[in-house]
């Protein structure tokens, strides 16, 4: 049973393979750069191509290999009990405005799945938010009454596919869930056969905005030249906006498996219980079968023990739905916005030709190809109702998010100050595949000791804003607690919002 609890990977990257693209070679002159492969700027850059303009992709790793291709892949319009705090927060109008622009996104992507025929698993199901807990009920029911009123197909109910009884749920009709990976490199190859270019390995470290066009800078020194530029990165990238003030990251982990015996649930399901439970199944194989996808056990990177975790989500899995045979497990990363909703639109006050999508809160399929409408409709010049609620120049919403916004600094701070006085971790007591932070030559060094016993170094500062850096067992890595950014245990950036890896030190 251990065996079944090892990092394997995501299934839908496993599943959907495609050759490496090549890097960018030369400078390059286009209408738009999108920097950020994953399914918002793939998405904003298929819009632009269809809309006749020269695009170029730039991705630092693999195309859909970050959070999009590791996401449980439910395309839905409820994000768990988002519509009654929008109603709070926002006003009707608000609340509607958010249903319609998450429910045209998947009216969107429907469309083009059947126009260009792409075999992507497309299922439609309905979605529940449900509760188990009693005293919990009258969250569900307000959130039902706030969705329905928004213009969505809400209900609150007492009955579900689940193999548990629960106290109450919302239950909304029609959303849907497909392969997205499977959907990125079909929307990817009618991106290229329109013009549009991506870049694999290329990783920007410079933005220069103030004149026009605008230019970005790799890592290998190519220059890009556009009008416009849109930063997809999940966390961006570029500080000048200061929108990491506003974004805090979270982990979490995913178990899969075929369901074998076990009852499909038949539908797309979530809690905010349990340290969040979300589950949902997917064709499996060529004989029926079905998967079983079970998210949850979120954390903040670079804190609490993701090898646990992902016991504690296997256990649940394996005694709900008895029979399943977890065969993968992964983890996903998300960027929560201290008022809840996405900032797509301008990257700061100032910007007249650089765009920002950014802070999907965990819904980023909707989300995503929400973006890429509204990006589009700005870079064009065309109206988009909806912008002035995503965009993240807004200013009442600043104050509202105050408390929020405070409360994400302080957790940073505690982790830039309070994690520099921890005692450092003893050498002698680093395991075979470990990681620690130790003290070394009058410094902190992220040390970890390989399967053969050998030690690498490397400084323990995020190359980001210079947080210490924590080791995450269970994937092997190192992580900033302060703003989510990644490393490979030799210090190579894995996810950012930092672009420069971890400096290699002798011990």
């Amino acid at each position: 049973m251990q065996e079944q609890r090892q990092v394997t990977g995501s299934y839908w990257l496993q599943t959907a393979p495609e050759p490496p693209r090549p890097a960018l070679t030369e400078d390059l002159d286009v209408d738009v750069a999108v920097v950020g492969a994953g399914i918002a700027g793939l998405s904003t850059a298929h819009e632009l191509t269809r809309a006749g303009l020269r695009v170029a992709v730039l991705e630092a790793g693999r195309a859909a290999a970050g959070v999009t291709g590791c996401t449980t892949a439910k395309l839905t319009a409820q994000h768990t009990l988002v519509y009654d705090r929008l109603l709070r927060t926002r006003g009707p109008e608000g609340a509607r405005l958010y249903g319609r622009s998450q429910s045209e996104a998947i009216e969107h992507a429907a469309a083009l799945v059947s126009e260009l025929g792409i075999d992507c698993e497309w299922e439609t199901r309905d979605a529940y938010t449900y509760v188990r807990d009693r005293a919990r009920v009258d969250e569900v029911r307000a959130e039902a009454k706030a969705a329905r009123e928004a213009g969505l197909p809400a209900s609150f109910t007492t009955e579900t596919g689940l193999p548990f009884p629960v106290a109450g749920a919302v239950r909304m009709t029609g959303q849907a869930q497909f392969h997205p990976v499977k959907y990125l490199r079909a929307i990817t190859a009618d991106l290229v056969a329109r013009g549009g270019r991506l870049y694999e390995g290329t990783r920007v470290v410079r933005l220069q905005e103030g004149g026009d066009p605008c230019r970005l800078t790799t890592g290998a020194g190519h220059t890009v030249t556009a009008r416009d530029v849109v930063i997809a990165t999940h966390y961006p990238v570029f500080d000048r906006a200061l929108l990491f003030a506003r974004l805090s990251p979270r982990r979490e982990l995913v178990v899969a498996g075929p369901l074998g015996e076990a009852p499909d649930p038949q539908g797309m399901y979530i809690t905010p219980e349990e340290n969040t439970r979300s589950v949902r199944t997917a064709p499996y194989g060529t004989d029926g079968q079905r998967l079983l996808v079970v998210t949850g056990e979120h954390f903040t990177p670079g804190t609490g023990d993701a090898r646990a975790g992902f016991e504690r989500l296997a256990a649940w899995a394996e005694e709900h739905f008895p029979g399943v045979a977890l065969d993968h497990a992964w983890a996903t990363q998300d960027n929560d916005s201290t008022d809840t909703v996405p900032l797509v639109g301008p990257f700061h006050p100032g910007a007249r030709h650089t765009w920002v999508a950014t802070g999907f809160g965990g819904w980023g399929l909707s989300g995503g190809i929400m973006a890429g409408l509204l990006l589009t409709a700005l870079i064009t010049g065309r109206d988009c109702a909806w912008h002035g609620l995503y965009d993240p120049r807004r200013l009442k919403s600043v104050v509202r998010e105050a408390p929020s916004l405070l409360r994400t600094q302080a957790e940073v701070a505690r982790h830039f100050v309070g994690d520099r006085l921890k005692p450092p971790a003893p050498l002698d007591g680093l395991a075979p595949g470990d990681g620690a932070v130790v003290r070394a030559d009058g410094g902190r060094l992220a040390v970890h000791r390989d399967e053969e016993g050998v030690l690498h170094a490397v400084s323990a500062r995020c190359t980001h804003l210079g947080c210490l850096v924590s080791f995450n067992r269970a994937e092997r890595a190192w992580e900033c607690p302060c703003h989510g950014s990644r490393f490979a245990v030799d210090g190579t950036v894995l996810q950012g919002p930092a672009v420069r890896p971890l400096e290699q030190r002798d011990l």
